[in-house]
């Protein structure tokens, strides 16, 4: 068979044959009365062979060698090729990434796009003071997906408020950020809830509002401090396991006393915590539920307190002695 035949059927060019032949991968075994190379059905079939491997990533280097040294294993080979694939994976996804973070700016000409990948630049840079210059730079105009990931991956804690301020100030990327309420890694749904947790709007509320069934204590734990912040009662049970776990505990007798303020909610609150009290509590937990007492009025929590002075623990005994002098002094 002719070199133009064989690249009809093959689908390689003429010329990339002629290549494959300059190598060495590819001999055609005859020649015709005028002189053509004749390929024959071996040919053909080496020729398949040849393309099944470029198409896996092989280099024509590599080819050779897979089809020519006895000694060629090819574990080793796909497992770089594996690699190389992930990586060449990896970086047309970022690269995805960032196109369509400049096509979600809505840039209206080059310099605009020029803007953004500066900017996009700068929150990918290693150095947080750059990172942070970036996010509350006056001319910036960061994409919300690329505010949100950034949110949910960054660790230093001065650039991770300075990324929830933004989002904050742009009033968007609340989907994005309850999709990370799911995510598989510890760190980042806490990073999310924190960020919902400053956003505003009853939108964020309801976000939050469903985390405090979230199968992690500690989403269920910021969710009900934000919701306590916002005047929300539903965190009221939350708040008072957070008091009785020892995590942010002042800040959850912070946010049960705000809400105390209204009348309907302090015996309701004071119940929630006496429960707690006659479930058996330990030492600490019981310094930690009378301090949290303190700020909640009304005679439930009085009662409380006063059966506390008489606590077996001395330090909850003058917690509860000390509080109760002040109560009656105001």
């Amino acid at each position: 068979m002719l070199i133009g035949e064989v690249a009809r059927r093959s689908g390689v060019s003429a010329r990339m044959l002629r290549h494959y032949e300059t190598l060495g991968l590819v001999r055609p075994t005859g020649r015709s009365g005028a002189g053509y190379r004749e390929y024959s059905t071996d040919d053909i079939r080496r020729i398949f062979h040849i393309e099944s491997l470029r198409s896996l990533g092989l280099s024509l280097r590599e080819v050779g060698r897979a089809l020519d040294d006895p000694g060629f294993t090819p574990a080793g080979l796909v497992d770089d090729l594996i690699r190389r694939t992930r990586e060449r994976i990896a970086a047309e996804t970022e690269l995805l990434t960032r196109l369509s973070r400049i096509d979600a700016a809505g840039p209206a000409g080059w310099e605009d796009v020029l803007q953004v990948v500066s900017l996009l630049q700068e929150l990918g840079s290693a150095s947080a003071g750059r990172r942070q210059s970036a996010v509350l730079s006056p001319a910036a105009e960061v994409p919300v997906t690329a505010l949100v990931e950034a949110a949910l991956s960054e660790s230093d804690p001065n650039v991770a408020g300075a990324l929830r301020w933004a989002l904050a100030r742009s009033g968007d990327g609340l989907g994005l950020l309850a999709d990370g309420l799911a995510d598989p890694a510890a760190e980042v749904r806490e990073r999310a809830v924190q960020a919902v947790a400053e956003l505003p709007g009853e939108e964020a509320t309801a976000v939050l509002r469903e985390a405090l069934t979230h199968p992690d204590v500690v989403v269920r734990r910021r969710a009900a401090l934000a919701l306590g912040a916002r005047g929300v009662a539903e965190a009221i049970p939350a708040l008072v396991e957070t008091v009785v776990e020892g995590t942010n505990d002042v800040d959850a007798a912070d946010a049960l006393s705000a809400l105390a303020e209204r009348p309907e909610l302090a015996e309701r609150i004071a119940a929630g915590l006496t429960e707690r009290l006659a479930a058996g509590a330990g030492s600490e937990q019981r310094r930690r539920l009378t301090q949290a007492l303190a700020d909640i009025p009304g005679p439930t929590a009085a009662r409380a307190l006063a059966e506390l002075t008489g606590d077996e623990d001395r330090a909850v005994a003058l917690t509860a002695t000390y509080v109760l002098r002040l109560r009656e002094d105001r």
